[in-house]
């Protein structure tokens, strides 16, 4: 896995980022003062339960939120534009695809039943590569082949309803390929898909993010899916990032107890004949304003002013921190969870190649 340094340059800059919806006279708040960096060439996936804010943050970027929603304030900078201040579609045409591609968590409903496969495709790589007939016809090929398609001629007259599951997928990569762009983001990219057919398209996303130089953003529920292609990971919960670090760090270093049991809720550390680990409680109610720490009434850990008072971010390294009052200096010396201890233990063992 590659470390990241201060030296990387930013591509996206995301500050005191609010974004609203407003539902039947209520408001909920569903990204609450988000700040993020995404360095050019890296790939970020983005962690959390459902409804933590994920699809949410990511759409505002391509323009993509429900005509209820709406960014109440902050700032999303790419290429010097202010995203936030883009009003118009024609103002999202520049960015929309040809800077920022997205690729969907439902190949089926991504597709037109109705078209071919190749054309599809085709009609992308005309529009954003200005090319035509006989070129855009070779460049649609060569994608295919990129993706992973055999008999590429054959498949470009087929209908998405002659595909596999993760053939449809591999054909939306490759639609969002066309467009050329600079960040790619994958929306839960594996979530229809058997765990084999997972791990064959996250090797394809990881080998086409190093061949197309793009940084790739992933969106994901489930910390096991992104950790073998992930440089850092953000972890989001009601609307917040509460903690962000280099893989390795989250993964064997974690400092947020939310994040704890995260970890704690995969598969492979549960025990033969044990009920796996959940998370007990909901999350918060998005249309009230949140007091103090979010996840404090589900947390097991939780100290009187996490409910009180929003934690700040704490310096763990320069590239980990997290929004835990646990890291205070006036905190009590929490420890996280046995069988996290273990793992961690492990996990920092096997990193330093012991």
């Amino acid at each position: 896995m590659r470390i990241l340094t201060q030296a990387l340059s930013h591509i996206l800059t995301i500050q005191n980022l609010v974004i609203k919806f407003s539902l039947r006279g209520r408001v909920l708040t569903a990204i609450r003062n988000i700040s993020l960096d995404l360095y050019k060439g890296e790939s970020l996936a983005i962690v959390g339960e459902s409804g933590s804010g994920k699809s949410v943050l990511m759409k505002s970027i391509m323009g993509l939120l429900d005509k209820n929603g709406y960014i109440d304030q902050g700032q999303i900078m790419y290429n010097n534009w202010d995203l936030t201040q883009f009003n118009t579609e024609r103002d999202w045409l520049a960015i929309r695809g040809k800077e920022v591609g997205m690729v969907t968590q439902d190949p089926m409903t991504s597709l037109n039943p109705l078209k071919t496969i190749g054309k599809q495709i085709e009609e992308c790589v005309i529009l954003h590569q200005s090319l035509k007939s006989k070129a855009a016809y070779i460049e649609t090929l060569k994608l295919l082949k990129d993706v992973g398609i055999h008999d590429v001629e054959k498949r470009f007259r087929q209908y998405p309803h002659e595909f596999s599951g993760g053939m449809r997928q591999r054909i939306v990569i490759a639609i969002a390929l066309a467009c050329k762009p600079k960040i790619l983001i994958c929306d839960e990219p594996t979530t229809a898909l058997d765990v084999t057919i997972q791990a064959q398209i996250l090797q394809l996303l990881k080998h086409l993010q190093q061949k197309y130089e793009l940084t790739t953003v992933y969106i994901t529920h489930d910390l096991g899916v992104v950790a073998k292609v992930a440089d850092r990971i953000a972890v989001m919960y009601a609307g917040d990032i509460i903690e962000i670090g280099e893989t390795h760090e989250i993964f064997f270093n974690a400092k947020h107890p939310y994040t704890w049991a995260l970890i704690s809720s995969l598969p492979q550390l549960g025990s033969k004949g044990e009920q796996l680990y959940s998370i007990k409680g909901t999350p918060p109610n998005l249309f009230q304003d949140i007091k103090g720490d979010a996840f404090a009434p589900r947390n097991p850990y939780a100290l009187k002013i996490d409910f009180v008072e929003r934690p700040p971010f704490f310096q763990v390294s320069d590239t980990h921190y997290a929004r835990t009052w646990l890291l205070d200096p006036l905190a009590p010396k929490v420890q996280p969870p046995e069988a996290l201890q273990s793992f961690f233990e492990e996990g920092r063992r096997y990193a330093h190649g012991s």
